[in-house]
């Protein structure tokens, strides 16, 4: 068994200047906290894997190939695999748990 706090996972994503952090990397999936302050333009790309969010705390845009929703707390979301999507908008510091599968490289 591996057990992660979040609290913990953010202030080692913090102290590495970074928005995402992977903190687990298995066979099969792995895992990573990501976060994006209001006014914070969100990168990413398409990715090769699927992908499921979970919103553990904030608010924002979803947008995930032409669809857009809002996210909050308690939001899970799935993105398929080589879809364009991003977070935009966001009004409250967004904390997001994000499982791929299979894992990132």
């Amino acid at each position: 068994m591996k057990v992660f706090r979040l609290d913990a996972l953010d202030a080692e994503r913090v102290a590495n200047e970074g928005a995402y952090l992977r903190f687990l990397k298995e066979r099969h999936m792995s895992a990573g906290l990501y976060a994006l302050s209001p006014g914070d333009t969100d990168q990413q790309t398409a990715h090769d894997q699927d992908e499921i969010y979970q919103v553990v705390s904030g608010r924002a845009e979803l947008t995930v190939g032409a669809e857009t929703t809002t996210v909050g707390r308690g939001t899970v979301a799935y993105v398929p695999a080589g879809v364009p999507h991003r977070f935009h908008h966001v009004t409250e510091e967004l904390r997001v748990l994000v499982v791929f599968s299979p894992p990132e490289d």
